[in-house]
């Protein structure tokens, strides 16, 4: 979109004050993003052009981007449309010029918008506008007096007179921006949301029965308390009202109308025209403001959501791997038997087999011997135990059969593993094309032991919204968690880089510069000629271009010929990266990883007109420690023999439990007994906790403490704290532990899923 050299530096100058940069970073970024580079390729190998811009700097400032756009394009169309209706004014066009916001301007709007035929409308056209006039004009007068004057057919009593003449009057003042503005900014400082129950869903909506009688200051509410409310809502549990205090907050948003007449004086006119204000707030702009509340209430509660989605979704990407380890996948089950997958380190499938330990077959000997031969057979280092139904009976199960290895064979490491998402992956166009002769359930197993080996690798083939670590992902907006899903998975695979020769298409298709075709042409290629001996060879790959090439080729690692191929120096910097290895008197191969050497290189002495000085110190960085992975090191939770249920829990157990999600409440974790629990923020450590990110994140083995256990309401309390340490946690208010999902959730989701309402009391 071309917009005036004038507007594009206020909006670089706008952004950049909420981004934390300068105008002139934000110019830059936006002339590279206009041009189609990819927010990952900026991110890494444009950071002199930027200033050193990251990925959710970037991220942020291309949304803020669209937006002041869009602004721009709407600020040009309503004074297009004001000066064809020959109404622009020098003070009109300065207040639209001036507006801040989408809202401010469609206020300004209101009174010049094309309008279905109104109240107000009718009652012009009858003559009343006048009457209205003379009431402004000396409202010493009284209206009744005036009102016989403008009677007629279609006006047949002084009465209806006045009813126009109001009619009018209220148009005017809700179409007033000066009145909108200041009622908006009240209402937002001032109002309270309020819930109450419909009589007779008590029973039926007692999940929600904390809402029932519900009110607190709009501004403060947290967004999961507002989802919860709205959630009942629109299961026609509660209604909500939003409004100002009764007993002062209508009386000041009355006053906040009145001052749209002016000063109006006293007399019969004036009380005339107070009554007709006070009449405006109560039958149109407090519904106005009502909806003008909840849509932005709504807006608010949903990006919080997405936020949180959003930063769960990355950790759980960027958790460690396991590794490329032969490792056999289990997906329990109880009568349609426990699904059994084996597959080498490169996730190659190699065996498949179903045992029936339990009811009804119990058959214990033929499952043990099973597991005994795919061990042996395959070499097997890991084995990977979903956590759904029977998930602490198979584990038991794989223990004693640990216990009757031969002598000399290395018994593998049992992990229990999310299951998150894996029954959508099994059922999924992709599953039936990777496998197609495989049973659907053993699809199952062959997920859950790849995601052990590599988490990343093999979730970017589950739609994110079916992993599970979501706070009310079905309530709010599916296009923009899914826009903000798409980039998560973007920044996660791209920051840890991806193999040319083993990647599987869903996972190119996230590599910057590339998309599900050119990753589906990718691997074409490569079936039909073998693997890529270099980055360079991606060329020869039909529909790839210089464009794309450019943005994904840093992305992309392969083992070949050239070292550099294996790291994340873009083939456009492998003439820095030669002269800095000639300078050093080595061969390439031996200078990588020598971080001594490295270290005595001095960056400045290699910086050209093209290639900057952070570009240079990235290429220094990535010769010290080629191919490195962002990832942490693999660590496992050990789930405490003996705990394997709920009615195993007592308060004051002390247990180690792996976090399936983090909220603004507090934590997730699975401790192994089929229910996660809940560390509630005030537990998390032994200080004040404003943001529970800030302490743990999904896919962290930890510590924690039992303090409460509900059995009827499968609910588990947990702490982090220390045995002594004072809490913060207000006394009337128990710790509330995670239920099992009371809806149709993802497979796996565990206790946060979709049963929040029940979760998500008032903090």
């Amino acid at each position: 979109m071309d917009i005036p050299a004038q507007t594009a530096t206020r909006i670089a100058r706008q952004i950049a004050t909420e981004i934390g940069a300068n105008p002139a970073q934000v110019t830059a970024a936006a002339d590279l993003l206009d041009g189609g580079a990819t927010v990952p390729f900026v991110a890494r190998y444009r950071k002199e052009v930027t200033g050193g811009l990251d990925d959710t700097q970037l991220r942020t400032l291309a949304e803020r981007l669209s937006y002041l756009r869009e602004m721009e394009a709407r600020r040009a169309s309503i004074l297009g449309s004001i000066r064809d209706q020959g109404k622009l004014t020098d003070d009109l066009a300065r207040a639209i010029g001036t507006a801040e916001t989408k809202a401010a301007l469609e206020d300004i709007y209101l009174p010049f918008k094309p309008k279905r035929r109104t109240k107000a409308m009718i009652a012009r056209e009858n003559g009343l506008e006048p009457l209205l006039r003379a009431i402004q004009a000396d409202p010493s007068r009284d209206p009744a007096a005036l009102a016989p004057a403008y009677l007629s057919e279609a006006v047949d009593s002084p009465k209806a007179a006045l009813d126009g003449a109001r009619d009018i009057l209220v148009e005017e003042l809700s179409e007033n921006a000066e009145v909108l503005g200041p009622l908006r900014d009240f209402m937002r400082r001032d109002a309270r949301i309020s819930a109450r129950v419909v009589p007779g869903k008590e029973e039926a909506g007692a999940k929600f029965s904390d809402y029932f009688a519900h009110s607190e200051g709009w501004s403060g509410i947290p967004g999961h308390r507002a989802l919860a409310i709205l959630r009942a809502a629109k299961e026609e549990v509660v209604t909500i009202e939003i409004a100002p205090e009764p007993e002062t907050g209508t009386a000041r948003a009355e006053g906040i109308v009145a001052r749209g007449l002016g000063a109006v004086g006293q007399g019969p006119g004036a009380e005339w025209l107070r009554g007709v204000a006070g009449w405006a707030w109560r039958v149109r702009l407090s519904n106005t403001m009502y909806i003008d509340l909840l849509t932005e209430l709504r807006a608010r509660s949903h990006a919080e959501a997405i936020q949180v989605f959003a930063r769960n979704l990355r950790d759980l990407l960027l958790a460690a791997p396991a590794g490329p380890r032969a490792t056999l996948g289990l997906d329990p089950g109880i009568r349609t038997g426990c699904k059994i997958a084996v597959v080498d380190g490169t996730g190659k499938l190699l065996d498949t087999a179903t045992i029936y330990p339990f009811q009804p077959k119990n058959d214990l000997r033929g499952a043990e011997a099973t597991l005994l031969a795919l061990i042996a057979k395959h070499g097997v280092d890991l084995i990977a135990i979903g956590n759904g139904t029977a998930s602490r009976e198979s584990e038991r199960l794989v223990a004693d059969v640990l216990k009757r290895l031969p002598k000399g064979v290395k018994a593998p490491t049992k992990v229990i593993v999310s299951e998150a998402g894996a029954s959508v992956y099994s059922a999924s166009e992709l599953a039936a094309k990777e496998f197609p002769d495989l049973d659907v359930s053993l699809r199952g197993a062959v997920s859950i032991a790849r995601r052990l080996q590599d988490p990343l690798a093999e979730l970017v083939k589950v739609p994110p919204q079916s992993i599970g670590v979501g706070q009310y992902q079905h309530d709010v907006d599916q296009r923009q968690l899914a826009k903000s899903l798409e980039a998560v998975v973007e920044d996660a695979v791209n920051a840890v880089g991806v193999d040319l020769n083993t990647a599987s298409a869903p996972l190119l298709a996230h590599v910057a510069g590339l998309g599900p075709s050119l990753a589906q042409a990718i691997v074409a290629h490569r079936d039909a000629q073998g693997a890529f001996p270099s980055r360079a060879a991606l060329k020869k790959v039909a529909g790839l271009g210089p464009k794309a090439f450019q943005q994904c080729a840093g992305f992309l690692r392969v083992q070949g010929p050239e070292p550099l191929d294996a790291s994340a120096v873009h083939p456009e910097a492998y003439g820095v990266a030669r002269k800095i290895v000639a300078a050093c008197g080595r061969d390439l191969r031996s200078l990588m990883g020598d971080a001594g050497a490295l270290k005595a290189v001095n960056a400045r002495d290699f910086v050209t007109d093209d290639f900057g000085l952070p570009t240079v110190r990235d290429i220094l960085a990535e010769l010290e420690k080629p191919g490195r992975d962002p990832r942490p090191g693999f660590v496992t939770a050990s789930f405490a023999e003996g705990v394997e249920d709920i009615k195993d829990l007592r308060p004051g157990m002390s247990l180690e439990g792996t976090v399936t999600n983090v909220a603004a409440f507090g934590a997730f974790v699975d401790i192994g007994v089929h229910q996660d629990g809940l560390v509630h923020v005030s537990q998390l450590a032994d200080r004040f906790v404003k943001d529970p990110h800030e302490v743990v994140k999904a896919g962290d083995v930890v510590r924690v403490r039992v303090t409460e256990v509900d059995v009827p309401r499968k609910r588990i309390g947990l702490t982090m704290r220390k045995d002594n340490a004072p809490t913060d946690r207000p006394a009337r208010e128990p710790a509330k532990p995670a239920p099992r999902a009371t809806q149709a959730a993802p497979k796996g989701a565990g206790a946060f899923g979709s049963a929040l309402a029940d979760a998500l009391r008032k903090r």
